[in-house]
């Protein structure tokens, strides 16, 4: 498929040009801010050549494409007007609050930069390989012009983050620019670096020195954009052309120097300095826990609240030494593809498992989490027990960045500061991480398609299903699960949780409920009754696991809306009430209800298959749970 022809497919996919607010692009994904997101049709985005997967997260709705997503980028710009600044303002519906707001932020700020920021951040190591080596001096005019290129990125960072955010809120550009200009010009530089005593019509002026810092110049676009809508409301046409900028730099580049700027060069340095501290007071147990949970950060987005913490840290201290554990999470999750690829006999999976090796190897993990080793689950796992160790050693050799680059195979010479101290650390970390993945990937093993596939063919006759996982015959019958509430069926892929959604949980389906009552999808035994009364879990009588979760994000409601009326050890029967929950106040409170009901113990049967579609009622069956008993 071309690339205009997979655009117009995905401009069509998100519920069409209208639909679109803002549209931005990292690495490897396409980062929609939609104003309605029903409108979109996630199933089939997911099944169109060229697209690899689908997620919401952090308010955005990504479109995972791979390494042509600026090819894919452009020829949206070719075929629709969503790239265009002239393109109106709209706010997205029910849009993020929170958390989510700040996550979907950041990375429509620091997304566009990525790129040129992993070049540059290449050359610098280069560069910083060389002078540690001899090969050229800094005093060297051909040193000087590389160095020029690398770092100016860096240095100027705050009118590179000035276009972004100015974009994202839909401020003038050329505006903001001009705010960030003002932060680096050479006289307010000079206030700084001499100490002059500096106040504005007798207000005490704290000078900061800003180059290469994130925080104040967002602040301040923030602020400016919103200023720069309330003048063009109140300010005739005919002067606001000029008159809005005029008091947005008269108002704004003050503002910033006394209050935006300060507070956020200390905000900037405190949090940095906390994680720093974690890092100072265990490096390996917090290398450790940042090697483990590094892709699971990335899964849900909320990774960009580190990037400016990275950046930080590489401006004021001139290294960063938490980004490095992130490294071994990267060729953990690369060594369980490869994993993946020499286990599998399904040629399909092994050429879809080789070539994502070969882009995580660069930094890219995106095909190889989302294509091969999230959806069949255990390599996930190895790739997070190998991150852990890598992460451990990484920060225990006390490794540190000297500048910004996404973790891969080029960006290696990042890394390498004055010495080489803590290089050695790195390569150690990131083999044992790679290899150890691939072997517990290989190892623990996984459903291969080829083999089921295999079983399919077998007819009548075929022996008992194996357990490909365990690589032994699964003692689970098969068992059927009824419906603990009446509503309407989903698949998980709609869910708006990217853990249910990619599967991660276990095999099974949603509901959208019609009442606000579970029941007991079998007779068996509670084993999960949480607290706050949003999820339960019953095994039945042959082992099955089945968890339903009310709704997405509940756990929030501390228990309000929900009525429990079982304990964790209470055997239960079929049809049994066990929850009941009040689906409007849920709703009203701005959760969503759909219930994933879903089989934990999916690893222990040869499939779980749906037998509802649409409307279902409680008590009907719901799941067909496939044992080594069922004929093939």
């Amino acid at each position: 498929m071309s690339y205009e022809n997979l655009a117009k497919e995905i401009v069509q996919g998100v519920g069409g040009e209208k639909n679109v607010v803002s549209l931005v692009h990292c690495a490897t994904r396409l980062r929609f801010t939609l104003k309605d997101t029903s409108k979109a049709d996630k199933a089939k985005l997911e099944k169109t050549d060229g697209i690899i997967t689908v997620k919401e997260s952090g308010g955005q709705f990504q479109v995972v494409i791979g390494n042509t997503v600026p090819e894919v980028y452009n020829a949206i710009g070719r075929v629709s007007n969503i790239l265009s600044d002239s393109k109106a303002e709209d706010k997205p519906q029910g849009g993020k609050k929170g958390f989510g707001a700040v996550i979907d932020v950041i990375s429509s700020i620091f997304a566009p930069l990525l790129g040129v920021m992993a070049g540059a951040g290449i050359l610098k190591g280069l560069l910083l390989i060389a002078s540690n080596f001899g090969w050229l001096q800094t005093t060297d005019t051909t040193y000087i012009i590389l160095y020029a290129a690398a770092d100016s990125l860096f240095y100027f960072l705050p009118a590179m983050l000035a276009v972004t955010t100015a974009r994202k809120f839909g401020g003038n550009m050329f505006t903001a620019l001009a705010i960030a200009g003002a932060l680096l010009y050479p006289q307010i530089i000079q206030l700084k670096t001499e100490g002059t005593e500096t106040h504005f019509f007798g207000i005490p002026v704290i000078m900061m020195s800003y180059s290469s810092t994130v925080i104040p110049i967002i602040l301040s676009v923030i602020v400016m954009s919103k200023l720069e809508k309330f003048c063009n409301r109140v300010i005739h046409e005919s002067i606001k052309n000029f008159v809005t900028p005029l008091i947005s730099l008269a108002v704004m580049v003050p503002l910033t120097l006394i209050v935006f700027g300060p507070f956020g060069v200390y905000v900037g340095n405190a949090i940095a300095d906390g994680l720093l501290a974690a890092f100072a007071f265990s490096p390996l147990i917090a290398g450790a826990i940042l090697g483990a949970s590094w892709q699971l950060l990335v899964i849900f987005g909320v990774h960009w609240g580190l990037i400016p913490v990275f950046i930080n840290n590489i401006a004021v201290y001139g290294k960063d030494g938490i980004k490095p554990a992130a490294t071994a999470s990267v060729f953990a999750q690369t060594g369980a593809a490869l994993g993946v690829m020499l286990r599998t006999k399904n040629k399909k999976l092994k050429a879809l498992a080789g070539s994502a090796t070969l882009s995580a190897l660069f930094g890219i993990t995106e095909p190889a989490v989302y294509g091969v080793t999230l959806p069949l689950k255990r390599p996930f796992i190895a790739g997070v027990i190998g991150g852990a160790v890598g992460g451990a050693i990484i920060g225990q050799a006390g490794t540190q960045a000297f500048a910004s680059g996404a973790p891969g195979l080029l960006t290696l010479p990042i890394f390498y500061g004055p010495g080489g101290q803590g290089f050695p650390g790195l390569i150690i970390g990131i083999t044992t991480s790679f290899l150890l993945s691939a072997v517990l990937a290989y190892v623990l093993g996984f459903k291969d398609p080829v083999e089921e596939e295999d079983k399919g063919k077998a007819g009548a006759s075929a022996e008992p299903a194996q357990d490909q996982e365990q690589g032994t015959a699964s003692d689970k019958p098969s068992d059927m699960a009824l419906s603990p509430l009446s509503g309407n069926v989903v698949p998980l892929s709609e869910v708006p949780d990217p853990a249910f959604a990619a599967g991660a949980m276990g095999k099974g389906v949603a509901i959208e409920p019609a009442a606000g009552r579970v029941v007991a999808p079998f007779d068996g035994t509670v084993t999960v009754a949480f607290k706050k009364k949003h999820a339960l879990a019953v095994v039945s009588d042959n082992g099955a696991e089945i968890l339903v979760h009310v709704g997405i994000d509940t756990v929030k409601l501390d228990g309000e809306h929900f009525t429990s009326y079982i304990k964790e050890g209470d055997r239960v029967a079929a049809g049994q009430l066990l929850l009941e929950f009040d689906v409007d106040k849920i709703r009203e409170a701005g959760y969503p209800t759909v219930t994933p009901v879903i089989v934990t113990n999916t690893f222990d049967y040869t499939d779980v298959l749906p037998l509802r579609q649409g409307e279902v009622r409680e008590g009907e069956e719901l799941l067909r749970i496939v044992g080594n008993d069922a004929e093939a």
